[in-house]
């Protein structure tokens, strides 16, 4: 199964990286350690001690004078730097690097990589100019799901799985798609979704429900192959719920949410909590209906409005 090589990935935005904290990330099939210093700086490794292949994750950080930092084997407490070298005990001298260093795109607070791939397409600047209109609220539901990265694309560009998968959520009444806008490896979908009416009590049942329009207005806007963007209305103002995928291997893709938001309510940012747990819950139950998916099953029904499935399978197809 296409991994889409070549294609460039968001692996963290640094608000998800602690100084000094040490964090795993895959791509490709492959590990890497990757940790924030106090200079800001991010770095990314092989998650394995060249020594005996200890987990460097495990390990921990070493702040050097200068605000760099070192990260620490958790076997033997051999200490490397960013690019790779240590210093054997009983020397003094740096070694040639023993490890190379993923190569990483800081946008920004955004952290990109090709994972060591030729660049096929550039990497959007959406998430700049997002970043600049609205504030940022914070990130959600980081999961790695036991999934191919074409199985979870295409649930994803799925318009129709809110009546199912989301249905005790959103308690969606039908879907009334409008329009969809095919520029190659961009595209948009606009559509609405009525929700079933609910009394004061109801909500107070459910407070989700609270942050919910009656019809929820729609717009889509995907960065093949790697982010979905829902752009939404509320009472208390608009948010841009960014959703990332990765591919940690040919099984298992990585999930996560940056939600940003323009408060037209003083409300808002009181309940930014509940907006990211709103948007948890929502990666939850696609990851959910991902479990119970024979993923190889031929597909004898097609039903209104799959451009978005259909523009998947399309670039899956042409991707080179």
């Amino acid at each position: 199964m296409s991994m889409l090589e070549g294609a460039p990935w968001l692996l963290a935005h640094k608000s998800m990286l602690d100084i000094n904290k040490l964090h795993q990330v895959s791509l490709y099939g492959h590990d890497y350690v990757i940790w924030q210093d106090k200079t800001g700086q991010v770095n990314a490794l092989p998650n394995i001690c060249p020594h005996m292949g200890a987990m460097l994750s495990e390990g921990w950080c070493e702040a050097q004078a200068d605000g760099t930092s070192a990260v620490v084997c958790p076997f033997h407490a051999l200490e490397f730097d960013r690019h790779g070298c240590t210093i054997l005990p009983g020397t003094d001298k740096k070694t040639l690097p023993q490890l190379k260093p993923l190569e990483l795109i800081i946008q920004g607070d955004f952290i990109w990589s090709y994972g060591d791939y030729e660049p096929k397409i550039p990497i959007p600047d959406i998430l700049e100019k997002i970043d600049r209109e609205y504030e940022f609220i914070g990130f959600t539901a980081d999961t790695s799901v036991e999934t191919d990265l074409r199985s979870m694309l295409l649930i994803m560009h799925d318009y129709n799985h809110q009546n199912g998968t989301h249905r005790e959520l959103f308690e969606i009444t039908e879907v009334r798609f409008e329009k969809f806008i095919d520029n190659g490896y961009h595209s948009e979908a606009f559509f609405n979704t009525p929700t079933a009416p609910k009394t004061f009590w109801e909500k107070l049942k459910q407070p989700n429900q609270f942050l919910l329009p009656d019809v929820i207005q729609a717009h889509l806007e995907n960065y093949f192959p790697s982010l979905v963007i829902f752009y939404g209305s509320t009472f208390f103002g608009k948010i841009a719920q960014c959703h990332l995928f990765i591919p940690e291997s040919s099984t298992k893709t990585r999930t996560y949410i940056l939600l940003f938001g323009e408060a037209s309510n003083p409300l808002a940012k009181l309940l930014k909590n509940q907006f990211l747990a709103l948007s948890k819950v929502i990666v939850e139950q696609d990851v959910g209906i991902l479990n119970k998916i024979y993923a190889d099953a031929p597909q004898k029904i097609k039903l209104n409005n799959e451009v978005g499935i259909d523009w998947v399978k399309k670039n899956f197809a042409t991707w080179k």
